[in-house]
Order: C-alpha cells, then sequence, then structure tokens
C-alpha cells in the first residue's frame, strides 16, 4: 500500500494513498482498532444530510463561496448514492462526542470536492475540512443531530413492521375466535378463553407499543443544529440554523424543528434515552408474544400443542423429526439485545457532564442497533410464524375439558369455599365438576347447562342469572 503525508495540529501523520479520508480520520482508526464496528449505514447518511445542507445554508447565506459549497453538495450527493460508503473507517467506540466520525465526514466530503475542482486527495487549500465543510458547525451539534435524524428516519420502517404484525395476529383472532381453550394465569389453569381473545390481547399490546414509540420519536425532531460547541451558537447563528434545518426537512420530509432550548439538546441525550426506552418497551412485549407462541405450540405430544408453527428448519442434528419454534427463539434473543443496548443507552445518557454527554457514539450505535434488529425480527416473525400459525381445536377443547377452569363460574352460586372444594376433589378423583356439583345435589341440571357452558364464560358478566342471597357468604 502507498501512503500519503498530510499534517494536522499534532504533526505529520501517513494516509493510505487512495483514501479519501484523512489524516484526522487515519489517527482514530489506528487510535481505536477496538471492535471491527463503524458507523451505521443510516448514522453516515444522516451525517452527509447534516453537511450538504449546513454547505446550501452557509452558500445562501453568502458565507461560502457558491463553487464551494456546490462541489460540496455534488459530493454528499454522491455518497448519499452510495459511492465511497467505504470510506468511514471510525470504530464505534471512540473518542467522546463522535469528533472523529465528523472529521471523518469532513476529510471525505472536502477531498472528493477538491478532486471535483481538478485538485488531488490530501491538499485542502481548495476544499478544507474544517474551514468549509464544518464551516457553522461543532460535533457537538453536528452528531446530536445526526443520530436524531437516523432514528427518526428508519422509524418508519419499524413501525410498520409492528404495524403488519399486529394486523396480523388480529387476522389470527379473528380465524381462531371460535377456538375453546384454557386460558392461564401463573402458568396454571384458569378460567376459559378463546384463541382469537389471546392472540387480540397480542396485536393490542404491539399496536400500544408502536403507539408509544411514534410518540417517542417526535422528540428527535427537535435538533439542535446551529448550537456548535456548548449551544450558544457561536460561529453559526439563527439564519443559519433556520436555513440549514428547512433544507434537512425538505430533503427527509420530516418535520424537523429547531430546538426550543438549544443547551438542553446540547447539554442532554434524555430524547434519545426515551427512544431507546421505547424499543425496551416494543421488545417487552414482542419477547413475550414469542415466548408464549413457544409455550402454546410445545410438544407435539408431551405439551400443551394447541397451535402449530411453520416448521421453517430441521430442529436437530441428533432427533430426526424434531422442529423447534425457531423463529420465535431467534425474537427472543433480538428482545434481549434491545434491553442490552438500552442499559447501555441510559448509562451513557446519565454520563453526560456540563454542557455535553461526550458518550453519544456508543448511544448512537445502541439505539441504531437496537432499531434495525428489531424492524427485521418482527419482519421475520411475521412472514415466518405468524402468518402460517395453524389451531389444534381438538387439543384445546380436550385440555380444557379435563381442567377445573370452568369452576370459578359457580363461585357466585355456591360460593367461594364450596366451589374450592368441589375443583380440589375434581382434581384428586379425575372427575368432572359438573358431575360433583350434581351428586352433591347443590344446583338443579338447568342451572349447571347454564352457568357450565364454556361458550358463555369467554364474554363478561354473571352465569347462570343472580344468585340466590347468601350463596356467596
Amino acid at each position: 500500500m502507498s501512503f500519503r503525508v498530510e499534517r494536522d495540529p499534532l504533526g505529520e501523520f501517513r494516509v493510505p494513498a487512495e483514501a479519501y479520508y484523512g489524516v484526522q480520520t487515519a489517527r482514530a482508526r489506528e487510535n481505536f482498532a477496538i471492535s471491527g464496528l463503524t458507523a451505521p449505514d443510516s448514522l453516515v447518511r444522516a451525517t452527509i444530510l447534516v453537511k450538504r445542507a449546513a454547505a446550501q445554508a452557509n452558500r445562501d447565506l453568502g458565507r461560502l463561496e457558491p463553487r464551494i459549497a456546490n462541489v460540496i453538495i455534488t459530493a454528499a450527493d454522491e455518497l448519499l448514492s452510495g459511492k465511497n460508503r467505504d470510506q468511514f473507517v471510525v470504530d464505534v467506540y471512540q473518542a467522546g462526542a463522535g469528533t472523529s466520525h465528523n472529521m471523518n465526514a469532513n476529510e471525505v466530503l472536502a477531498n472528493r470536492a477538491a478532486e471535483l475542482l481538478g485538485s488531488v486527495k490530501g491538499k485542502y487549500d481548495v476544499v478544507h475540512p474544517n474551514d468549509h465543510v464544518n464551516m457553522s458547525q461543532s460535533t457537538n451539534d453536528v452528531y446530536p443531530t445526526a443520530t436524531r435524524l437516523a432514528l427518526s428516519m428508519e422509524h418508519p420502517a419499524l413501525a410498520t413492521a409492528c404495524q403488519d404484525l399486529a394486523a396480523a395476529f388480529a387476522d389470527k383472532a379473528r380465524e381462531f375466535a371460535k377456538v375453546l381453550k384454557v386460558g392461564r394465569t401463573h402458568l396454571q389453569d384458569a378460567v376459559p378463553i378463546t384463541l382469537g381473545q389471546e392472540f387480540e390481547g397480542y396485536a393490542a399490546c404491539l399496536a400500544a407499543a408502536t403507539e408509544a414509540a411514534d410518540n417517542a420519536v417526535t422528540a428527535l425532531h427537535e435538533l439542535n443544529l446551529g448550537a456548535t460547541a456548548v449551544g450558544t451558537g457561536l460561529n453559526a447563528g439563527d439564519d443559519y440554523t433556520t436555513r440549514a434545518i428547512a433544507a434537512l426537512a425538505h430533503i427527509t420530509a420530516l418535520p424537523l424543528r429547531p430546538a426550543a432550548n438549544r443547551f438542553r439538546v446540547t447539554q442532554s441525550m434524555g430524547d434519545v434515552v426515551s427512544y431507546s426506552g421505547a424499543l425496551r418497551r416494543i421488545a417487552v412485549e414482542l419477547g413475550k408474544i414469542a415466548s408464549d407462541l413457544r409455550l402454546l405450540s410445545m410438544g407435539p405430544r408431551a405439551g400443551l400443542s394447541e397451535i402449530r408453527l411453520p416448521a421453517v428448519q430441521p430442529g436437530s442434528s441428533i432427533m430426526p423429526g424434531k422442529v423447534n419454534p425457531s423463529v420465535p427463539e431467534m425474537v427472543n434473543q433480538v428482545c434481549y439485545q434491545v434491553h442490552g443496548c438500552d442499559v447501555a443507552t441510559a448509562m451513557a445518557g446519565d454520563a453526560g457532564q456540563l454542557e455535553l454527554n461526550v458518550m453519544m457514539p456508543v448511544m448512537a450505535w445502541n439505539t441504531l442497533h437496537a432499531q434495525k434488529i428489531l424492524t427485521s425480527a418482527i419482519r421475520t416473525l411475521r412472514e415466518r410464524t405468524v402468518t402460517g400459525i395453524t389451531a389444534d381445536t381438538e387439543r384445546s377443547r380436550e385440555l380444557l375439558d379435563r381442567s377445573t377452569a370452568t369452576a370459578t363460574a359457580l363461585s357466585p352460586h355456591i360460593g367461594y369455599a364450596a366451589t374450592a372444594e368441589i375443583a380440589k376433589a375434581s382434581v384428586a378423583t379425575g372427575r368432572s365438576i359438573r358431575d360433583l356439583v350434581r351428586e352433591r345435589g347443590l344446583l338443579s341440571e338447568e342451572a349447571l347447562d347454564s352457568i357450565l357452558g364454556v361458550e358463555a364464560m369467554t364474554q363478561p358478566g354473571l352465569k347462570g342469572g343472580s344468585p340466590k342471597s347468601g350463596a356467596t357468604s
């Protein structure tokens, strides 16, 4: 590999000759050889959009020579189309605040812009990374703006995936509306429910979590671009802020707005913490549902086996014919990872000091990673599992008939204590609830028909009419 020599305030440093990045990026690449992970594509795209909007605003305000602004915009458009994305090489775990990431973007744009003007990479007398590409900016407003922008741009894909999964569960709820089964609490038999009602609950849980995330993302539309180093707006100004954010809003079609208080949005990453918490809530609901699907499908002979999941791959390297709930297992693992991302984000959010939170890089990576894997896992669960779920109606009814779940409806008529004795005797002897009540002469046959109708038990209300006065005493 051949190299060129560049100079920064620390002195000379070698840079790969063909690289569009420059000396500060090369130093960061050497300093932070930590994980091999680099900035998510969505964060790179958001950062380039910020640089493009800044160049446009500075040009329109007469601060940046149009010839230079226009080639920066052209270089940005090339990057947005996918060209030279491999030039973003700084590790996720880097110096605080994301200065290295910001300079990576500045240097790539400056070198490509200079090239477009007939100059060569590494010679910054035509287009300079700091003086031109970073004009009116600081890492301290670029990086949080890019983080908020990236999360906002990727959120619709997550919301759509959640809504589609909720709709798939709602479709199954209608399909399974008449499948009677045992409800369970504490993993023990409870009162009757339909499989459709169970799936209806899953749809509603996902819808509520999605709504919470939709609400959380609106706070991310408030940007501190133009706040520069500490929120005062030094070297920028309100005219620049208004134009730059308007340019971003136009190109992204997002309802972006200047921060009502630039100091808050510069000091705090609380809005990102809040959005991460919304991702965690989605993971909580999704993980619980995935675990339920595993429980309901367990078997096929020695478990509940009330539903059947589509077979997507062989389940064992030693047991022929075994099929596992592979997709829900994957979803559970994704949810655990989202919880971990949220913990890292929350701790980093708490680590802000005075005028800035320098832990922004780890927050950006974790929230964007959580958002991405959640979106993919939700899509996969819908496509490869939920749409293909079938109900074992006979098995569900068999378990219902064998349970003591129906006994609860007797309590208003014969009292809690007597009902408990009936249920206990049923478990001990294997005899049905109806037989034991009839044997003890506690209720008429007509009353038993009315009270123990399991279909009616899945709906609100008192079964068998009003109890006799004192029956529950």
